[in-house]
């Protein structure tokens, strides 16, 4: 499926559209003018990138490399009718795992429902293990038969992440992270090892798969030698080659460091390399390489294997320079308690980038702002990098004109006026305040556990993030330091944000289900809580007009003093590591739906042609050579289609599955 509607710039472009899904194109503007230098850097970077797909198809399910294989198996033999639904079916089922990285939704984490038969199945699944004998040999058969166990049966690892409360979140969670062990044993173990007076700790669990060994709970390390070797072996390979074409001293020792924790699997290796990472902040191509982000761990310590590779846009950079600049400024004028502020601000940078590729965990699906290193202590001690992803940015905005959204949902003409004037700036402002200033803004308490917050703590550090960059969007310093030209522009994102929390991000959720996912769960957090807590002074509500809901903002002045005010709980409860306080914001404003709004939301939404969810293929990197194999050039294109993707990848860059 294509909608192209501009052949020499294809940003935003519709490549397929399937289920719940539209898959768009992304452009990577100034690649061709890069250096040689440059574009080999980047092609040897997206090479270690696309080299680690299989891990994170591993760690989102044990099954889920079988059920690949398998799958695309079928469909790339298949000499059946095409348009038989039950193939039809199976299509949409295969475009579903390879969008979602294995059987799960990549937002919902729910497992997806086959709407093809059993017998269907089972019938091509005989004929393909009958023709390619290779593939046969290859796969256990015990696999094949929990695979199939996986499709069919619904109660059967139904949930790769389950944050549902009281319940042993280890063991109702299908993820790959955790094997034979239970929600205490893990965290009785991790209890035993941490040391409370280490003020340098590492992340504990952040590239091991947990489980009972002779009795004893232990870690197995993802390192080269151990779990995901022939993967890990293969990004090493690719950083090596990249490694010539290091800009800097320190960006050279920083890869070098990062190869050394791939090799050794080491923590405070991975600590090095993160502080490295963070103080070189002059090279123009970046990038982001490893187990990082946790969300797929229902406990938060695990991370998800990803990959960015990127450059700079120099242009588009001089906001978020501006800003992390800024930083001491608004971190002395934050509305939280001043015992909870950082007295000193170190090493914020900040850019804005565009993506060159997309892996791991950020592919199809993929952020629009990033903020890293993870680790608190890094933070306060060498400070964090921030980046916006503007061509991304730029790419769903482009997907979205004309979709009928505002018209639907926007309260009025004058509202609509407004998105349309200063959503784009003010939502990318929104992105560079949350990753730049947000996470990397307030401090713990002497001896409080990074994990206090548990299961809620992605949830809770969204949140911060959130609302600092709401609370400062609004600030007149804005316009004095000539990053808005309007000081009412912050209407702009206030409104979306008050509309997507309370109603509109609800078109993502299944009748009768809670909300789970930690960025969802702390936009609806926010939005219900100053709902709630402005009804005295009518600062924001739900008005009826013509029979449908909608979102009025009333006084947005005062909806940022609400902002502020909840930004100081939520930074208080950060600091002091209180759990049951947390947990008690997000169960009371953060998971349960309202069914009537909800329905409502579906059936508006059923009317117009959006997916609620979007994603993107890749561009394709080609390596130009002389007639002595020498390369000359690298040639981006964007022609690829998404399956054909999928397939390439798995036939080139799949060392778990040979």
């Amino acid at each position: 499926m294509a909608n192209t509607m501009d052949p020499n710039n294809p940003s935003g472009d519709i490549v397929d559209r399937f289920a719940d899904i539209e898959v768009l194109r992304y452009t990577v503007p100034g690649f061709e003018e890069l250096p040689l230098n440059k574009k080999l850097f980047i092609y040897y970077l997206t090479e270690a990138a696309l080299a680690g797909r299989d891990i994170l198809w591993d760690q989102n399910g044990k099954y889920n490399l079988t059920l690949r294989q398998i799958a695309e198996g079928i469909y790339r033999n298949y000499t059946g009718d095409r348009n038989d639904k039950n193939f039809k079916a199976f299509e949409t089922y295969l475009k579903q795992i390879e969008f979602g990285n294995g059987a799960y939704h990549h937002y919902s984490t729910d497992k997806f429902t086959p709407e093809f038969t059993q017998q269907w199945f089972e019938n091509e699944l005989r004929q393909l293990l009958n023709k390619d004998k290779a593939l046969a040999d290859r796969l256990n058969p015990e696999a094949i038969r929990m695979t199939e166990r996986l499709l069919f049966d619904p109660s059967f690892m139904a949930k790769r992440v389950n944050q549902a409360e009281g319940e042993d979140l280890i063991l109702t969670s299908a993820n790959n992270l955790y094997e034979g062990v239970s929600q205490k044993e893990v965290e009785d173990y991790f209890a035993r090892i941490k040391n409370p007076k280490d003020e340098t700790p590492v992340s504990y669990g952040l590239n091991t798969k947990v489980i009972k060994q002779n009795g004893k709970v232990t870690e197995l390390p993802y390192k080269v030698g151990g779990l995901y070797s022939p993967a890990i072996e293969r990004i090493v390979e690719n950083l090596e080659k990249a490694l010539p074409y290091s800009e800097t001293e320190l960006q050279h020792k920083s890869i070098v460091e990062l190869i050394k924790f791939y090799r050794t699997g080491d923590l405070r290796t991975f600590d090095n390399y993160s502080i490295m990472w963070t103080e070189d902040t002059t090279p123009t191509v970046d990038f982001i390489n490893g187990f990082i982000e946790s969300y797929g761990d229902p406990l938060g310590m695990t991370g998800s294997w990803e990959s960015i590779v990127n450059f700079k846009n120099e242009k588009a950079s001089r906001r978020t320079e501006i800003i992390s600049n800024e930083a001491q400024w608004f971190e002395d004028r934050s509305p939280v308690d001043p015992r909870f502020r950082k007295p000193e601000v170190k090493g914020v940078s900040a850019k804005v980038i565009n993506a060159a590729i997309l892996a791991g965990d950020s592919y199809p699906s993929t952020p629009i702002g990033i903020n890293l290193p993870n680790a608190n202590w890094i933070r306060a001690a060498h400070g964090s990098k921030s980046v916006t992803i503007e061509n991304i940015t730029q790419a769903y905005d482009d997907a979205s004109h004309g979709n009928g959204f505002n018209e639907e949902f926007v309260i009025d003409k004058p509202t609509r006026e407004l998105l349309d004037k200063y959503l784009f700036i003010t939502d990318n402002l929104h992105t560079d305040l949350h990753e730049c200033l947000g996470h990397g803004s307030g401090r713990l308490l002497p001896g409080v556990d990074p994990d206090a917050l548990k299961a809620h703590g992605s949830t809770l550090e969204e949140t911060r993030a959130d609302l600092f960059a709401l609370y400062y969007l609004a600030d007149p310093h804005m316009v004095e330091l000539g990053l808005l030209d309007n000081p009412d522009a912050y209407n702009a994102e206030y409104y979306k944000y008050m509309l997507n929390g309370l109603m509109t991000q609800l078109m993502r959720i299944e009748p009768g289900k809670d909300v789970e996912e930690a960025h969802m769960r702390n936009r609806k957090l926010i939005a219900e809580w100053v709902l709630e807590h402005g009804k005295k002074d009518n600062v924001v509500e739900l008005v009826n007009k013509n029979g449908k809901t909608y979102v009025k903002i009333n006084d947005y002045k005062q909806l940022r003093e609400l902002f502020g005010e909840l930004l100081a709980e939520i930074q208080r409860i950060k600091s002091e590591g209180d759990y049951e306080a947390g947990a008690r914001l997000v169960e009371q404003y953060a998971v349960k739906v309202d069914p009537r709004l909800h329905k409502e939301v579906l059936d508006r939404y059923s009317t117009l042609s959006i997916a609620p969810y979007k994603g993107f293929v890749n561009p394709v990197y080609t390596p130009v050579t002389d007639n002595n194999g020498n390369i000359t050039d690298i040639k981006v294109t964007y022609e690829e289609e998404y399956l054909p993707q999928m397939f390439r990848y798995s036939d080139n860059y799949s060392p778990l599955t040979r």
